[in-house]
């Protein structure tokens, strides 16, 4: 077997050029990710971008941190807040659970709807709630 004619230095050598292959492999994704979300680089020069990372992927790898660092970490924090923003903006337009089951209750007094159709409902509308992780 393998394993057993490995040394331990050798098994070490091993996971360490892995974990460097895997770092590698992550950066090359983060680039492409960046590549493909920049608005400021044209066509040609995306194409341009990904063959050199690609065909050398260290120098390449390097090269775009060098010439494109400030503008991937720019691109990076205008996803973060178009998250936040469509989070908030979600979030915003959603009633709370209290809003919902008082809209039930009054429902319920003022005769649409039955007790059992009541009961129905507000466990559907606390399910969803604890399902989204929302808080009463």
């Amino acid at each position: 077997m393998i394993a057993s004619t490995f040394g331990d230095g050798q098994v070490a050598y091993s996971i360490l050029w892995f974990f460097l292959f895997f770092i590698e492999v992550w950066l090359a994704i983060s680039i492409f990710i960046d590549i493909f979300r920049s608005h400021d680089l044209p066509g040609w020069a995306k194409a341009a971008w990904v063959i050199f990372v690609i065909l050398l992927p260290l120098i390449g790898i390097l090269a775009y941190f060098i010439f494109r660092g400030n503008q991937m970490r720019a691109h990076q924090i205008q996803g973060s807040q178009a998250q936040e923003d469509f989070a908030r903006h979600w979030m915003a337009g959603r009633p709370s659970m209290a809003d919902e089951i008082s809209k039930l209750v009054d429902l319920k007094n003022s005769g649409v709807i039955t007790e059992e159709e009541f009961e129905r409902m507000k466990a559907h509308v606390t399910s969803q709630a604890a399902d989204t992780g929302s808080k009463p």
